[in-house]
């Protein structure tokens, strides 16, 4: 009854310290290798887990996490893990888990894009991912430098990366702006794609980066000129209407073409990223190639209706240079000499176009050989070189009645090139002279006379209006009209009376017989006759020979 529970608990304590302690029992073996496999298995997995990267674009449509995923040759090598905004709130990063046979993929110039359905110029694509839902698309580079964070396109690659040909750049201006994936064509065979199109607001240009596939990289050379291919080019100019077609792919869409313009050399290969300019077309270009020039300023006083620039400047049809500008700098003072307001036009003399070898060509030989042509007539002038545009032209020739006038002026620092007026303008003056003409003339006596003379003529006209209606009486008079058959009549009967007179007619006999008889007559009457006419007193007297002749008494006719 005294024991108490303290005292209990001591004893068993003792009891505990005496007894020894049993073996570990086997029952913990299986939790401790299960922990030792758990463990090997998370490391494991964390070894066998691919590098975590971090992707950038600018919209996630169609992007899930943790079931995006990301393929190369329609291979699965990763998946999008999370998606989030940035921190300025302007992109959309994505966190994907890579596998890690993909990270020898994983470089400075790998690339990455959404593949889902997209209709372009190379037709239908991304079809696939209608039912199973949009996914990246890695295109592996070729450096050997790592990269963890790429920019993810919306559009694919126009070339792989490591892909054999050529990268140019094109600047232009706006107006000649491309898009990613335009074709590249060369005689309207496609060569190549547009990579890149920026637009640079400080120089108002546009940035292009093209490629051209190989082998074609070697038709691009130092003396290349690219051009805005825009399917149907149709021109009205002072040369007429050209059209000129492109492949149908640019009419569909665009692109750029290039080429050499015939008057250069081809040039060595050109360089990888050499930058062109990119023309508006192929004229254009064309111009581009005459880079040496010498600019004069035309003083026109009449007007400048159809000029434009890019008009030829021609010399006897040959051109020779280029309308720069139309009008150009018209508040610049005018010359003190000139007393009407001209309008400024600068042109380019363009040796070049002679087939001048830029090397060659001495600027300031060709400025003085046009200041003697100056003082020996050399005159520009507008004419019309296309009656359907009303499109004009600048013409130079040589003006004879002025050799010897020139004076040489300057307009805005450029020196003025002598001008004539144009074919309009001598129209003109030649009707203002006519004019002239006409009103000094004595107009007054002149309209006197014709007043006389078509007073004459009225009455001339009646006259003869009354002969017609005479002649008209004739003609309705029944005795006229009964002339034909009465004519008809005579000629039967003078027909019958040449028929009685015939050789074998008896009539015709006895006029022969009496025309004999007659000439028998006349032949015994000539010695009478001729002896009447040498003395016509024979007719009288018997004999002349007596002094005094006698005249014969008439003879007695007997009484019956």
């Amino acid at each position: 009854m005294n024991d108490s529970p303290r005292d209990d608990t001591a004893e068993d304590a003792h009891r505990a310290r005496a007894t020894p302690q049993a073996p570990l029992s086997p029952i913990w073996i299986v939790p401790i290798v299960a922990l030792l496999i758990g463990a090997w298995l998370v490391y494991d997995n964390y070894l066998s887990r691919g590098p975590l990267i971090t992707l950038t674009m600018q919209s996630a449509d169609g992007i899930e996490a943790g079931s995006t995923l990301i393929k190369t040759r329609n291979v699965e090598i990763g998946r999008v893990e999370t998606v989030s905004l940035s921190d300025d709130l302007s992109r959309v990063v994505l966190k994907a888990r890579m596998k890690p046979e993909a990270t020898p993929m994983l470089v400075e110039d790998s690339y990455f894009w959404v593949v889902k359905p997209r209709i372009g110029r190379e037709g239908i694509s991304g079809l696939n991912t209608v039912l199973s839902g949009a996914y990246l698309q890695l295109e592996p580079g070729r450096s050997e430098e790592e990269k963890r964070t790429f920019q993810v396109s919306e559009q694919p690659p126009v070339a792989p990366p490591g892909a054999e040909g050529l990268r140019v750049n094109l600047i232009s201006q706006l107006g000649n702006s491309l898009s990613v994936g335009d074709p590249v064509t060369y005689q309207g065979f496609a060569v190549g794609r547009v990579e890149e199109a920026d637009f640079e607001v400080a120089s108002r240009r546009m940035h292009h980066r093209i490629f051209i596939e190989s082998p074609y990289h070697r038709l691009v050379t130092e003396n290349t000129r690219f051009w805005t291919a825009s399917g149907v080019d149709l021109q009205l100019d002072s040369e007429g209407v050209r059209v000129q077609l492109e492949s149908l792919e640019a009419l569909l869409g665009g692109g750029v073409t290039f080429g050499v313009p015939e008057d250069l050399p081809r040039g060595l290969p050109a360089d990888p990223d050499t930058t062109f300019t990119l023309y508006a077309d192929e004229d254009s270009a064309r111009q581009g190639t005459f880079d040496r020039y010498l600019e004069y300023v035309l003083l026109i006083e009449d007007t400048v209706r159809g000029l434009s620039r890019g008009a030829p400047v021609e010399f006897r049809g040959v051109r020779v240079g280029t309308v720069a500008s139309v009008p150009w700098n018209f508040t610049a003072p005018q010359p003190d000499r000139r007393d009407r307001l001209a309008i400024p036009v600068l042109i380019r003399i363009e040796p070049q176009r002679l087939g001048i070898d830029s090397q060659a060509l001495d600027l300031e030989d060709w400025r003085a050989r046009f200041d003697r042509l100056f003082k020996r007539g050399l005159r520009a002038s507008l004419k019309n070189g296309s009656l359907l545009t009303g499109a004009l032209f600048v013409d130079l020739t040589f003006d004879r009645e002025r050799s010897g006038e020139y004076r040489p002026e300057t307009f805005a620092e450029r020196t003025v090139f002598p001008t004539t007026s144009g074919g309009l303008a001598q129209i003109q003056a030649q009707v203002t002279a006519l004019l002239d003409k006409l009103n000094e003339l004595q107009v007054a006596p002149i309209l006197d006379g014709l007043e006389r003379n078509l007073s004459t003529s009225e009455a001339m006209l009646e006259e003869v209006r009354e002969l017609t209606a005479g002649v008209q009486g004739l003609l309705d008079d029944p005795g006229t009209r009964a002339l034909p058959g009465n004519l008809n009549a005579t000629l039967q009967e003078l027909r019958g009376t040449l028929e009685g007179l015939s050789p074998e007619a008896p009539a015709y006999r006895d006029l022969t017989d009496t025309l004999d008889q007659v000439e028998r007559l006349m032949r015994d009457l000539q010695p009478m006759a001729r002896q009447l006419g040498d003395d016509p007193r024979a007719l009288l007297f018997d004999s002349l020979q007596t002094e005094d002749p006698m005249p014969r008494a008439p003879t007695q006719r007997s009484q019956p």
